[in-house]
């Protein structure tokens, strides 16, 4: 029985350290670590490190040279977005900076974190066996007094929460259009490179568009009213080679004035038809009305007086009759 389990535990310990060195670098970002952040997380900075943790989160979320760490179920995240996606970080690539965190900054630490002070970082070396601490001896051992400045959180991010989070394709070119940081670890550098190359044409989420303005209606040159009405560019034009005269416009006679018919006598309904015979007639009895009024007056110069004259010849020739008569 004692035999089975030395070579089990032989096993898993050759499995764990295959695994430990196959683990190199930053993985391919898709892992899913059950974080979901609604919006962006308040991050403080590290007293004496470059780097910011999230006091209010419930996780061990930390941010260093430019991009988010998290430390859950005994192993390293990274991820250039707030919310992910996350990619899997071998022990051997985790900068030292943020293993150098003091316990106490770990918001969820695990068991085994338990007993070790709180103002040292996690040992590490006893953790992840003889083989990580040889290749890292002395990690633990730096200047305080010439700390680096920490890089800047790409607050950018906090526009991008919820429904607006971009996808992994849209992050590389939000990334660099917003954020210019040049990152300092080799390890982070290489996990840039990659995105790059992953995602070179990657187009940004479109944002809102603007109201178009109505386009302006353009105003036509003015013209010129040729003589002859038809309007005429503002440019002279060359002369035609010959031009004809115009023929001049004859004018139309007017008619002769038509001759008034005269008013028929009598009150008749029934009008005769107008005939050119008619009208000579009628202007022959008009012309003799006219000399017959021209004689009375020329007796004693008014119609008034010819009907007197008249008038006294009649009542003498009714005497005369009268005593004729007799």
């Amino acid at each position: 029985m004692r035999t089975l389990l030395i070579v089990l535990w032989m096993l898993l310990g050759g499995i764990a350290s295959a695994s430990a060195q196959f683990s190199v670098g930053i993985g391919m970002p898709g892992v899913s670590i059950g974080i979901n952040l609604p919006v962006y997380p308040q991050l403080v900075r590290v007293p004496g490190y470059p780097v910011y943790y999230a006091p209010q989160m419930n996780s061990n979320y930390f941010f260093y040279d430019g991009l988010y760490w998290v430390y859950q179920g005994d192993n390293w995240y990274a991820s250039s977005w707030y919310n992910g996606p996350w990619g899997l970080v071998g022990p051997e690539a985790v900068p030292l900076y943020v293993l150098r965190v003091p316990v106490r900054y770990y918001r969820q630490p695990p068991v085994y974190f338990r007993g070790w002070r709180s103002d040292a970082p996690p040992r590490w070396d006893e953790h992840w066996g003889n083989s990580w601490s040889q290749n890292h001896s002395g990690w633990n051992n730096w200047n305080h007094s010439s700390v680096p400045a920490p890089a800047p959180l790409p607050t950018y991010q906090r526009q991008y929460s919820g429904n607006r989070y971009p996808q992994a394709a849209q992050q590389q070119a939000l990334q660099s259009q917003n954020y210019r940081y040049q990152p300092q670890e080799a390890v982070v550098q290489q996990h840039y490179q990659s995105q790059r190359t992953q995602n070179p044409q990657s187009p940004p989420p479109p944002a809102p568009q603007a109201r178009k303005s109505a386009p302006q209606e353009r105003v036509a040159p003015q013209q010129d009213q040729h003589p002859t009405g038809r309007p005429t560019s503002t440019t002279q034009a060359a002369p035609p080679a010959q031009q004809k005269a115009a023929p001049p416009v004859r004018q139309q006679a007017a008619p002769p004035p038509q001759r008034a018919e005269p008013q028929p006598k009598g009150g008749g309904n029934g009008q005769k038809p107008v005939t050119p015979q008619s009208q000579d007639n009628a202007q022959r009895g008009n012309d003799k009305a006219q000399q017959g009024q021209d004689k009375g007056s020329q007796g004693k110069g008014s119609a008034q007086d010819a009907k007197q004259g008249q008038g006294k010849g009649q009542d003498k020739g009714e005497q005369q009759g009268g005593d004729h008569n007799k």
